[in-house]
Parts: C-alpha cells; sequence; structure tokens
C-alpha cells in the first residue's frame, strides 16, 4: 500500500467522527466517509505533499456533504422518504429508550446548528488548529472563532441545563 493511502487509512476513526457529527446518523456517516475515501482516492493527484492529508480529507467531507445535502432538498420536492412508513405502529416506548442510549453530548452536539456543529467538531474533537478548521470550512479565521464559542455557548448551556 503506498503512503498516502496508508495514510488515509490511518484518518478513518478522524473521518467516522466528523461524518457523524455532520450527518447526526450512523449509516450517513459511514456512506459520507465512503464517498469523501473514495473522491479522496480518485483526486490523490491534487493533494500537495507536505500539506495537512486531514484537513485536505474534511475539506473534501464537507463539500461532498453539501452535495448530497443539496441532493436530498431536490429529492424531497417529489418523493416521500422511505422511512416515513418504517415505524408504522412501531413501539414508542423502544424507539424512546433507543434514542436515549444515546451519549448526551453527542445529542447537544446534534442541537447545535451545522455551522458551530462543523466548528466545534474540527477543532474541538478533531483538534484542528483555527487556521486549519478555517481553510476546511472555506471561511476567515475570525469567522471560525465567532462560531466555535457560540458553539462552546451553547453545549454548556445545553449540558448544564441536563444536568439540572
Amino acid at each position: 500500500m503506498k503512503r498516502l493511502e496508508r495514510e488515509i487509512v490511518d484518518l478513518l476513526p478522524r473521518l467516522r467522527r466528523l461524518a457523524r457529527a455532520l450527518t447526526r446518523d450512523p449509516v450517513d456517516a459511514d456512506d459520507l466517509v465512503q464517498v469523501t475515501v473514495e473522491r479522496g482516492l480518485d483526486r490523490r493527484g491534487q493533494w500537495v505533499p507536505g500539506t495537512r492529508l486531514d484537513s485536505w480529507m474534511f475539506r473534501i467531507m464537507k463539500n461532498a456533504w453539501i452535495d448530497e445535502a443539496r441532493a436530498r432538498g431536490r429529492q424531497a420536492k417529489f418523493l416521500a422518504p422511505a422511512e416515513a412508513g418504517e415505524n408504522v405502529g412501531a413501539d414508542g416506548a423502544a424507539m424512546m429508550e433507543a434514542r436515549l442510549a444515546a451519549s448526551e453530548v453527542e445529542r447537544a452536539m446534534g442541537r447545535l446548528p451545522e455551522d458551530q456543529r462543523l466548528a466545534v467538531a474540527l477543532v474541538l474533537v478533531e483538534g484542528l488548529s483555527y487556521k486549519d478548521a478555517a481553510e476546511v470550512l472555506e471561511v476567515p479565521q475570525g469567522t471560525l472563532t465567532s462560531r466555535l464559542v457560540r458553539g462552546r455557548a451553547a453545549l454548556i448551556a445545553d449540558l448544564q441545563g441536563a444536568v439540572a
């Protein structure tokens, strides 16, 4: 296996974490990771050796998610989602128990607006510098900083409210 491919494999856990923060769904997250890796491998000639591979892959993931969200928006105008009929007559208590099994922090992050959730995921979860995270999101560093501050404050308030 070539060095770049090995490094991408090493990034898989981090890609999965970011995908879960983006999608808020484990199945969608796995699909997003697969699309990201495929695009990264297809475009490996565009990556500049010596630059941060994680930032490059995170940017690919963000763009793939934007593409997916747009496609879903177009599809929703014409079709009812398949899952709309899945839980007809299902036991509501069992569904609630399954939801309660998720961690409180993950739920709190899921309640953040997408721009704040991405900023928090890249900086606080993935450990990217403000500069690198701003490059991934293609926003000025000051914009990233304000999103991160608002996201942190919302998480703290949400988690403190959950404890009370």
